[in-house]
């Protein structure tokens, strides 16, 4: 038993620290939840610090011997918790090591500055503090920044400080209209000190670009990452059994599909008009709220998805004025917390109009576009933050999370809920277009075979979508290797899971239940696929064929 104690003190210890070091993401899938006035420490003596740190996490791992997979030392569940302590590990590795976010990418340091402050402005019910942590975060920017010039130099990707630069084209007036419209909330008299304090982050961002301007001629040309690297993050961190040709085939495969059946779709539903978008953001957001408890009820009527009285609600609402100005920092959602899961999560919608982005386009017509997706990773984070193994309520790759959401969308589309909307059939087969081109384009990004130009373009006219939109995903995926493609894969190997634990239940003269198929997997939603597989289904093939890959590199 000391070994499952071992892993527990390990898993706890790991995340204390992790949950101070990690960096602000701009995804939302990734997000933790920080101690009040955190601040982001990526000065040069912070970074030896986090290397020292990680790599005796590294060693204190690798000193506790779980055994083969074949005959784990303890039982399956803490053999899984070991492995998942391993991911973690290896992706503090991978942003440091390999991607380098903190020495190539010039947005890192917007994400650890003002980013901060957008996710601090999130939930829908601001705490008291608010203001008093606004001002802590834009007091801080300077420093930070003034780190960032110091670890960039040298280092920096020319196009990923373009995007930067780019990005800070109009943060002055930015940063201005939010501590404007947070002033209006302000309840503690503060707003001297806000205004203080946005003038000093306004004059630091200033700064930052004329920087990267100044220097963007002498800056690197972008490299991929290249097949070797690659190929790690999938053995190390994701714990994903395919290759790099495998994952192309996988795209491509499942992009044919796709745009089979779209067309089959646009044409049976050729003569029926397309409904009308909301004419108000309020409409559609009661709209939404309708809509949300319709598929719950579909998803227990159906015998889907167990929908228990203590999982909260995922519901829309207007984009607050203080986050218009920098809505381009994230994700405009709040998918609540491990401490907040008694709290509905909500999405912010933008006022409806004709020219709408991809996304919100969809979700405009038929709310239900949203909620499959968003409101899937909602309910699968709120179910794994209470899991009775705390090791389980942490993120640890995209790929189970994303494939769930991404199944889910076809799961609800083959189960009848979009019966009644047949241009939201259409828009699921397109959305299945968009996550199979991911995957090509993250594997062509990632080995060097297009760059973010033509990614750009693949996504834009082969979807299509509006060219903003495009942009954003190619350079988010240029810069996060492994990130895009986890939709398909993950979704990938989750009908596997399904088809194969069937199989085992007819082999075994039982029936199978889907619900308690879906509940096992949201409850673990956080967990690598290669490892639920293991765990439901006592098959360990996913995880040694990663294990004797690695055996066979020597690692």
């Amino acid at each position: 038993m000391h070994f499952v104690k071992d892993i527990e003190t390990l898993g706890a210890d790991f995340w204390s620290w992790r949950t101070l070091q990690q960096p602000r993401s701009h995804d939302d899938i990734p997000r933790i939840e920080r101690p009040k006035y955190w601040k982001p420490e990526w000065s040069a003596t912070s970074i030896a610090d986090h290397r020292k740190c990680i790599e005796e996490f590294e060693r204190r791992w690798k000193t506790i011997d779980a055994g083969p997979v074949s005959s784990p030392k303890f039982d399956t569940e803490s053999w899984v918790d070991y492995q998942l302590i391993g991911s973690a590990i290896y992706r503090v590795f991978w942003e440091l090591d390999y991607i380098k976010i903190w020495q190539e990418q010039p947005r890192f340091y917007v994400d650890q500055t003002i980013g901060v402050l957008f996710d601090l402005l999130l939930p829908p019910k601001l705490g008291n503090e608010v203001i008093q942590e606004s001002i802590h975060i834009l007091n801080f920017t300077k420093e930070i920044l003034d780190h960032g010039i110091a670890n960039l130099e040298g280092k920096a990707i020319a196009p990923f400080a373009q995007v930067a630069i780019d990005l800070l084209a109009n943060i002055e007036s930015q940063i201005a209209t939010v501590v404007t419209e947070l002033k209006v909330i302000d309840p503690t008299g503060s707003g001297d000190a806000l205004e203080s304090a946005g003038k000093g982050a306004a004059d630091a961002f200033v700064n930052f670009r004329t920087w990267l301007t100044s220097n963007l001629h002498s800056m690197r040309p972008i490299k991929a990452i290249g097949p070797e690297k690659y190929q790690w993050f999938f053995e190390h961190v994701a714990l994903v059994p395919f290759t790099t040709h495998e994952l192309r085939m996988i795209g491509q495969i499942e992009w044919d599909r796709a745009v089979a059946f779209e067309h089959v779709m646009m044409n049976k539903h050729r003569n029926i008009p397309v409904p009308p978008i909301p004419k108000t953001a309020e409409e559609q957001v009661a709209q939404e709220a309708i809509k949300e408890r319709e598929v719950r009820n579909f998803y227990e009527g159906e015998g889907i998805l167990s929908q228990p009285n203590s999982l909260k609600h995922y519901l829309t609402a207007p984009l607050p004025p203080y986050l218009v100005p920098i809505k381009w920092l994230g994700v405009t959602d709040d998918l609540t917390g491990v401490s907040r899961v008694e709290e509905d999560g909500y999405s912010y919608v933008p006022a409806p109009h004709a020219a709408l982005p991809y996304f919100y386009a969809a979700n405009a017509r038929d709310t239900r576009a949203g909620i499959v997706h968003e409101g899937a990773h909602y309910q699968q984070l709120a179910t794994s933050w209470r899991h009775q193994r705390p090791l389980r309520r942490h993120y640890y790759d995209s790929g189970v999370n994303e494939g769930i959401a991404f199944y889910n969308e076809e799961l609800l589309l083959a189960a009848g809920l979009f019966d009644d909307a047949p241009h939201s059939q259409t828009v699921m087969y397109n959305f299945m277009k968009l996550r199979a081109m991911r995957v090509i384009v993250d594997v062509e990004l990632a080995t060097g075979r297009i760059d973010i130009p033509t990614a750009t373009a693949y996504l834009e006219k082969q979807v299509p979508m509006d060219h903003e939109t495009a942009y954003e995903e190619a350079v988010f995926f240029s810069s996060n290797p492994g990130q895009a493609l986890t939709y398909q894969i993950g979704k990938t190997q989750i009908i596997k899971l399904f088809s194969d634990a069937i199989a085992k239940k007819r082999a075994e003269s039982t029936a199978f239940k889907m619900q308690e198929f879906h509940d096992f997997l949201w409850l673990n939603g956080n967990v690598p696929l290669s490892l639920l597989r293991f765990e439901y289904l006592n098959d360990a093939s996913e995880i040694e064929l990663i294990q004797n890959t690695k055996k066979r590199k020597g690692d």
